[in-house]
């Protein structure tokens, strides 16, 4: 009988609307239409209704989010419209520096009519801006070397920030005014190149690192190694990469400094990084004998390069997707990115310690039995040898005059072939290994360091015929990083106590710190 109730009591109740079924709204209900409206989002597409009253109110007080100020509608910039004004920017730039060059000549010339002179200035912009591409893209040299004066006794490097401990790494931005320095204290600096004036980055707390994508160290180690091996800029200037021993690459914003992105996924240190030109395509070489590649600006993986049978030492890319690797099993690597192949370029050396592009086709490397080598992609083995070329000036033993033998097995007196000997010293020790390299971009001006006291500067002569020395620049200590300006004007040395991979030697006389030296051009 119970049961027989309710079943009649449900069936006299009225029916609810099924889920799945439209039914009786809130929103139809007008007593709850004004406060759903007041809730919607100013950032909604749809329109907001509000009285003339709530609009007086809000027009009186404090812009909110849906009310766009001139700065905020100023900040909002598409990709493609900034690229047009740059380029706006840039060719206004170099049509005053044609005006000049045209102002020049018809002094020279007297009256020219005012069509022609219009004809003539377009004609050299665009000479202008073709010999700069031309040179951006490595296809010509620019002649800087014959250019450069000897330095006078007095002109000495002058340090602009210093380090607690070695400075193993410096970059330049490309347009050669800010310039960015680490070293194994872990600290990274960013400085003016004009004033000096610098400004540290504050790593941040384990709690951020994992947040940005960094994973938990590995091994006995807690926290997260500080101790940095390697910096790259990208060529807008706007990232700033950095690696280490923690086997992570750190991404920084240079405009606010700081941290914004962890990678993980090498297995040993990353000790080299570079950006290729033009692009935020980032590429790490690491210890456990692999380059990975990265993109900054989505802040992804891509890919990861194989070959190398030990550790990666440097790494160098420009323009072309081709990356330029050493490491400590006496080869040389040119990743072809694209095609997916590689060639391998095997050295005289039992290391290879550094490496950088001349151009497209032709590379420099150092190794660590003192000797400079100048590569083709057309050859496997190096077109020249300097040997000797950080050699240490040091009195002969009795033994050393009996054998005149160097380190890698190869007499003295012998000149490579190919190759250039320098006379009268002796490659011995850390101190001698030639440990960093650059190359003046686009020109035929190349510098190398170690730890002998001194940074040597080199023409590359034309046609492949190899390097001839300049001059010398006094600089006590290990020159752990090279940075030529773009305009050739000076060049920016990392220097340190200690080398940059070790401590198998040590310097104590030497400043920990950045470098620069100016040179004068005719």
């Amino acid at each position: 009988m119970k049961n027989k109730n309710l079943k009649r009591k449900n069936a006299s109740a009225p029916k609810g609307p099924k889920r799945g079924k439209k039914g009786f709204s809130f929103n139809n209900d007008p007593f709850f239409d004004g406060e759903l409206k007041r809730r919607k989002k100013p950032g909604d597409d749809e329109d907001i209704e509000s009285s003339d009253e709530e609009s007086q109110e809000f027009n009186d007080g404090a812009p909110l989010g849906g009310d766009k100020t001139a700065a905020e509608e100023e900040e909002v910039e598409t990709a493609a419209e900034k690229r047009k004004r740059v380029a706006e920017g840039y060719l206004a730039k170099i049509r005053a520096i044609a005006k000049r060059e045209q102002e020049e000549e018809d002094e020279e010339r007297g009256s020219v009519d005012e069509g022609e002179r219009e004809g003539e200035r377009d004609s050299l912009v665009a000479q202008i801006l073709q010999q700069e591409q031309l040179e951006e893209t490595g296809r010509i040299r620019r002649s800087i070397a014959s250019r450069v004066q000897k330095p006078e006794t007095t002109d000495r490097f002058q340090f602009v920030v210093n380090h607690r401990q070695s400075v193993n790494a410096v970059a330049l931005s490309e347009d050669d005014v800010r310039g960015f320095s680490a070293s194994k204290d872990g600290s990274i600096v960013h400085w003016d190149v004009d004033s000096g004036k610098a400004e540290k980055y504050l790593w941040p707390s384990e709690v951020v690192l994992r947040s940005h994508g960094a994973k938990d160290p590995q091994g006995r180690g807690t926290k997260h190694s500080k101790h940095v091996l390697s910096l790259a800029i990208s060529s807008d200037g706007r990232y700033l990469a950095s690696g280490g021993l923690d086997r992570h690459v750190h991404l920084w914003d240079t405009r606010t400094r700081e941290h914004i992105q962890a990678f993980p996924g090498h297995r040993g240190p990353v000790s080299c990084l570079t950006f290729r030109q033009g692009t935020s395509e980032l590429f790490s070489g690491s210890f456990d004998r692999t380059v990975k590649i990265w993109n900054a600006e989505d802040r992804a993986y891509i890919n990861t390069l194989f070959g190398h049978q030990s550790e990666l030492l440097t790494i160098d890319c420009l323009r072309k997707e081709r990356v330029l690797t050493v490491g400590r099993d006496r080869t040389m690597h040119l990743f072809k990115v694209p095609e997916e192949s590689q060639l391998v370029f095997r050295a005289p050396a039992s290391s290879l310690e550094c490496c950088c592009f001349i151009n497209n086709d032709e590379f420099l490397s150092g190794s660590d039995d003192g000797s400079i080598e100048h590569w083709s992609i057309m050859r496997k083995k190096p077109l020249h040898i300097v040997k000797n070329a950080h050699a240490m000036v040091t009195p002969h033993s009795s033994e050393q005059r009996d054998n005149e033998r160097l380190p890698n097995g190869h007499r003295d007196s012998t000149s490579a072939e190919n190759g250039i000997q320098i006379p009268g010293n002796y490659c011995s020790s850390a101190c001698s290994w030639v440990s960093s390299i650059a190359v003046c971009r686009s020109s035929d001006l190349a510098a190398s360091g170690a730890g002998n006291g001194s940074v040597h500067v080199w023409e590359i002569e034309k046609e492949s015929k190899g390097l001839r020395p300049l001059f010398e620049l006094s600089l006590d200590g290990f020159v752990n990083s090279l940075a030529f300006a773009k305009s050739g004007q000076f060049l920016v040395a990392g220097v340190g106590q200690e080398p940059r991979l070790g401590r198998w030697g040590r310097t104590r006389a030497a400043q920990n710190g950045v470098a620069v030296h100016s040179l004068k051009l005719l």
